[in-house]
């Protein structure tokens, strides 16, 4: 019994000592990133109402949530997404501003999914929401900044494939593709199964303009030729000629900030999230088959909370994050510092005035009553292995 009780469950485990200061401080430096686009800090609670998350929104399927009870009966669930949760507060205490809202956060998010590949129920999420802003400008601003906290956590090989929601939209109702149809087609397309999308747009009997913007869905990586070209297949379908106009217009403004060579245009990707209705985005890098960073427009959200506003946010899993610098030899540098001070009882009140002392001028301190059955060189060893600089003993 007692062994067990030192497991955690499936999907969850500790995270401590460098590791734990490594994700500390790449939290830090990535918020830091936020705070220099002028993003303010926002906690939401861990738990919600059941409604928060339900399944009209969009967001995680109600088997996918941790669900308990509270004493009055009501439903509520950890928090498997922090856009919902973040609507939310956004419209319960800025319902009446009418000038963009710029959120940053940083929590844990659960899901209980079929754990496969060591993929994790609890995980750290850490982005932001541009909320109010319906421009390409905003769209360009988010992508801008995820692409300086992949930068600033040491990552040069990594691309942000984009979509756009109203693309495949478009295809479905131009297509006149049943609710059913749809959720197969979107099987395909989140298995990257673009085969079979090819196969599925054969028995459509589409018009030749739309059955090649539908093989367009299984391009990655989509240049502005391509895009000029499916503006033109597109004469007929606004819905669809809007998306591209927008992918256009967003490409102009990447350049300006210098980060096309990041950005790539995927017109299939889709998201399991309901809610978004304009670009959409992930992030890759080598080391992590999941993506480390998932993004897009929802100008529709907050509308179930009481305030229309267009928004857009991105977040990036750190845990994935974490992973993948691991993998890719990418060092998160932990400064060696602070001191150890070993006394003797003799020297109790030298070491202690010392130590506090230090402490108040800035400098991290270790005291330890020195045990005879330790060595010198014992009290050297566990200051390195807790990457401590100096060591000083106080004996008679």
């Amino acid at each position: 019994m007692k062994k067990q009780l030192l497991h955690t469950p499936e999907g969850v485990r500790d995270i401590y000592n460098e590791e734990c200061e490594k994700k500390l401080l790449l939290q830090s430096d990535l918020l830091g990133i936020l705070k220099g686009y002028g993003y303010h800090p926002i906690q939401t609670p861990t738990f919600e109402f059941f409604d928060i998350f339900g399944k009209e929104i969009g967001t995680t399927p109600s088997k996918e949530l941790y669900k308990f009870f509270d004493r009055e009966g009501n439903t509520l669930v950890l928090r498997p997404d922090m856009t919902p949760s973040i609507a939310r507060a956004a419209a319960k205490y800025f319902m009446d501003e009418d000038m963009p809202i710029r959120l940053c956060y940083m929590g844990n998010t659960f899901i209980n999914n079929s754990s496969y590949q060591g993929r994790l129920k609890e995980s750290t999420q850490l982005g932001a929401e541009l909320i109010g802003d319906s421009t390409v400008d905003a769209d360009a601003e988010i992508l801008s900044m995820t692409v300086e906290c992949l930068q600033k956590a040491g990552l040069k090989d990594f691309q942000l494939s984009v979509g756009h929601a109203d693309f495949f939209q478009g295809l479905v109702e131009a297509a006149g593709i049943s609710e059913e149809d749809e959720e197969e087609l979107r099987e395909l397309l989140a298995n990257k199964n673009f085969f079979g999308v090819e196969e599925f747009a054969e028995t459509l009997n589409l018009k030749a303009e739309l059955n090649e913007l539908f093989h367009m869905l299984g391009s990655l990586n989509v240049d502005l030729n391509d895009l000029k070209r499916a503006k033109e297949l597109a004469a007929s379908y606004p819905r669809i000629l809007a998306a591209i106009h927008n992918l256009e217009e967003l490409h102009k403004v990447l350049e300006v900030y210098g980060i096309q060579k990041y950005i790539s245009f995927e017109l299939g990707i889709i998201s399991s999230y309901q809610y978004y209705t304009g670009i959409i985005f992930s992030g890759y890098t080598f080391g992590s088959g999941e993506p480390i960073v998932k993004g897009g427009r929802y100008d529709r959200l907050l509308t179930y909370y009481g305030k229309t506003s267009a928004s857009i946010g991105f977040a990036i899993v750190i845990d994935q994050l974490m992973a993948a610098l691991s993998r890719q030899k990418i060092n998160i540098s932990i400064e060696t510092n602070g001191e150890l001070i070993v006394y003797t009882k003799a020297n109790q009140a030298k070491a202690i005035l010392s130590a506090k002392e230090k402490r108040a001028a800035g400098t991290p301190v270790e005291t330890i009553l020195k045990d005879d059955t330790k060595t010198n060189e014992d009290y050297q060893n566990y200051a390195k292995r807790n990457r401590i600089r100096t060591v000083t003993f106080m004996e008679d």
